[in-house]
Formats: structure tokens, sequence, C-alpha cells
């Protein structure tokens, strides 16, 4: 019997529920049961069980297992954009999610197929010994990920991580679970992957509880709970990899396509109404077009709509959470009341049927001491503010204690380049931004407070979940010169 069906045939009652908001209206309409701790622990000992089989398989075989899951996952595409869509508030941006496992799945199978089939064996610099290298999985890997996309982010570290050999247990954000019940019905449909694959119901305790029971820890979300993370990962000297919050910023140089910029800049600010982590969060112009490049941000963005009364009415969803309703809020007041002028939109989050609105926000004569410069925002906020010389404007960007990614536009990309090289951040755009939205195989590291661990992308970031293993092999017969010398 699968861990899939164990855990809903025989679950013990429950003795916690959580409602759940859906953020278009308001409302509390669906409940989560997330496990207790004697559950969650007999979860993690059934798939610490299944795992040495799954690595048996090979890459071949769990290769094949996933192309399996992703078949199931394309017969369940409606529902999971249902789903998706209801948690977060946002339609496009969901059929994207939910399409987008298919893809992910075939990238990391070719990826993994070449990574992993290589034998590798060298010569020491001792003739007579050789090395053969090896990697071996971690047995259980714990994956806690963040509700902006539910889906897509539940699965970055997860897929290479089953490539590499271990089990993984997955943990997603108690704002958006709708998700989890039929992806769950299509991993249940491939016997192999259910025994070393689950998902489970929680909020902040059963996370924490995760970090405890599996041998290494994935967690995407704010600074303040990656440090919990990384602190009770250390007390159980565990390994972690984190990737925290960002405050993107990019610079828009006198020579640049303003036109160009200006659209680019716009999409990459505000998609998902600016609940990405990617999200550009603050604009550096060179004081020479700075008010001709804000005339054009401002006409743009005006022409943007909220996707009410229906998904299709526009292009910008409701905000996700109601605590990022706080946060928006507290940024935008902060920055009024510190001299800030607002450009587009009323200047705070609309309540509009219950769901909380933010109309994408301009914002002008902004200054370092405001929350909107410094803190991330995670909503759409431009604040654009003007530098002199590249050497302010590099300046500015490297002003905060995130690390993220960032964007260069210039009229030409060694220009851009030449700026971007000195950027701190693990992606720098070059004539476009958010690109690592849509482009996987560039391998980065998180910078400052944004994160700590391997990359999330190529073949490092399935060796991320294997530990190296070397055979240093005798291949003569022969007493070893540093050996006791048996005449004395």
């Amino acid at each position: 019997m699968s861990i899939f069906r164990k855990i809903f045939e025989d679950i013990h009652p429950m003795t916690q529920t959580l409602s759940v908001r859906n953020p278009r209206n308001g409302q509390y309409d669906y409940t989560i049961h997330p496990p207790d701790a004697a559950e969650l622990a007999a979860i993690c000992q059934r798939m610490r069980a299944a795992q040495p089989q799954w690595q048996a398989l090979g890459v071949a075989g769990r290769v094949a297992a996933l192309q399996q899951w992703k078949a199931a996952s394309q017969a369940m595409l409606l529902q999971l954009i249902e789903a998706l869509s209801v948690d977060t508030g946002r339609k496009s941006e969901s059929v994207l999610e939910a399409q987008l496992i298919a893809s992910s799945i075939d990238r990391w199978c070719g990826i993994a197929t070449d990574f992993l089939s290589q034998k590798v064996e060298k010569q020491s610099s001792i003739p007579f010994i050789g090395i053969e290298q090896d990697l071996e999985p971690y047995q259980l890997v714990g994956v806690i990920s963040p509700w902006n996309f539910p889906l897509l982010l539940s699965l970055i570290d997860t897929i290479p991580a089953l490539l590499a050999g271990c089990a993984v247990i997955v943990k997603p954000s108690e704002v958006t679970p709708r998700f989890i019940k039929p992806l769950m019905e299509s991993i249940a449909q491939v016997p192999a992957l259910a025994d070393v694959l689950v998902y489970v119901e929680g909020a902040g305790e059963t996370g924490a509880q995760l970090v405890e029971l599996t041998d290494i820890i994935c967690f995407t979300g704010s600074v303040a709970t990656g440090l919990k993370v990384y602190a009770s990962a250390a007390r159980h000297f565990k390994p972690v990899f984190l990737e925290l919050g960002g405050k993107d910023p990019a610079i828009v140089t006198a020579t640049a396509d303003l036109d160009h910029a200006t659209s680019s800049l716009l999409w990459g600010s505000v998609v998902n109404a600016g609940q990405s982590c990617l999200s550009i969060e603050r604009i550096y112009v060179e004081d020479s077009v700075f008010d001709q490049f804000v005339d054009m941000l401002v006409q743009k963005t005006n022409q943007l709509r909220f996707a009410y009364p229906t998904y299709e009415s526009g292009q910008i969803g409701p905000i996700i959470s109601d605590k990022q309703i706080d946060i928006i809020n507290e940024h935008l007041r902060d920055a009024r009341e510190k001299g800030a002028k607002i450009l587009t939109g009323p200047g705070h989050v609309e309540t509009i049927d219950g769901g909380g609105w933010c109309f994408p926000t301009v914002l002008t004569n902004v200054s370092p001491d405001m929350k909107v410069m410094s803190e991330e925002t995670f909503g759409p906020l431009m604040p654009v503010m003007p530098f002199h010389g590249i050497e302010d404007a590099i300046e500015k960007a490297n002003s905060t204690v995130f690390g993220l990614s960032g964007a260069v536009f210039a009229g030409t990309n060694e220009e851009a380049m030449a700026i971007g090289r000195r950027i701190k951040g693990g992606a720098i755009s070059i004539n476009d931004c958010a690109l690592t939205a849509v482009v996987h195989e560039g391998e980065k590291n998180s910078f400052k407070m944004s994160g700590i661990g391997g990359t999330r992308m190529g073949p490092s970031a399935i060796k991320r979940f294997m530990r190296q293993k070397a055979f240093l092999i005798k291949q003569q017969p022969i007493a070893s010169p540093w050996w006791f010398d048996s005449q004395h």
C-alpha cells in the first residue's frame, strides 16, 4: 500500500484544523487538517523505509517514474488550475504554474540523466592509487514552500531531490493549500513515487517539526522565518538551502531604450501583483532621462486593470495573504508621511467585495529611509529614484541587506554588463528583468540576507542533495612507501 493511501485511510482523528482565506472575497471557505506530531513522524518513518528501493531504481528508473507522474498530472491539469486559481485569486499565472509541471519534469530528467550517468574515475597524484567518485543521496528531504507560486515553488527543489534518489516530504504554505489534494491524487497513480513523495498540510508548527524529522531542509519564504529554520537546523546539525527575501534593484541609464525599459519593468514589478521574490522593487534612473522615464511608466501603468469581477477583467489579481495587505499599506503610509509622491492608484490597498486589491503604484520623491526602499514590500509598488553617475547608481543598488537578483538597462549589452557585474546579487537580467522566472539554466546563488546554500539551477541543483564519496583504490600489490619499514 502506498504512503498516500496509508495517510488517507489509516490517519487518526485530527486534533487541529486550520481555516483558509479566499483572497478574492476574504471568506474563510476551506479547511486543512495538519497531522499531529506522531502522525508526521510515522509518515517520515515510512518514507525512510521506502527510500532505498527508490534509490535502487537508478536514474533511469526514477526518470521513468517521473515521466509517469507527468502524464498523471497532465490528466489532472484542470483540477490543479482551478485549485491554484482559488488559492491565489489569479488565473493566468495559475495556468502557467500548472502547465510548467510537464516542462520542469522533462528538463530535470534530461539534466539528471546526463549528470548522474557519468562515472568519474581518475588517477591520483600517487601513481598506484586510483580514485573513483560516487554520490550518495540524503535519505529524506524536507521542503517548506511559500504561498505566492504555491505549486511551482513546491517543485523547484522537490524534482531534483527525487531524481537524486531522495524521498521528499513537502509542506506548502497554509495560505494556499487547495492544490495539495489534486496533486496528491496524481502522485498516487505512480506507486513507485507515491511512497517517496508526500505533501502534508500544515502551518509553522508542522514546518518546525519537519526540520527535526528530515535530513536536509529547503525553505523558501521570509527572512524572519528563514532565520528560525536556519537556527533549528544548526541545532540538529543539518544542512539547509534557504531562498529568502529580495529588494531587487533596476538601473536604467540615459542610453537605454526607455520604451523597452518601462514595458519590461512594469511587468517585472507588478506581475502576480508584485508577489514574487524576483520582483523589481527599486528603480534607479539616470537623472537626465528621469522625467521622461516616469511619464512613460505612469502612462503604461494606468492602462492596467484589476482582474475583477472576473479573472479575465484585467491583469492584476488580489493580494493573496491578508498579512501582506498590512505590510503594503504600511509601506505606502510610511512613504507618504516622509514625502513620497504617489502618481498612480489611490495609495492604499482597496477592499473590493472582501478581497484586497492594490493598483500598481508608481512613487517618486522617495528616499533611502523609506520602508518602500529598504524592506521587502511584496506588492505592486514601483518607487523610482534618480541617480547621477554610475557610481551613484551602483551604490544605491547595493544599499540593502538583500542580494537576490536585479536588472540593468543600457544602450548596449556591454555597457549593461559592466554595471551588472558590480551589483551584489545572484541573477542580473541584462536589458530585461526578472528573467530567472523564465530562464532556468543559469546557476546562481543568493547574496547577503537573501539566502544561503547551493544553486537551484543546473546539475549543481541535483548535487546539493547528495554527499560525495571517494573510493581510493590501490592498483598494485606493492608496499606503500609510507608504511613502517619491516626491516627495522
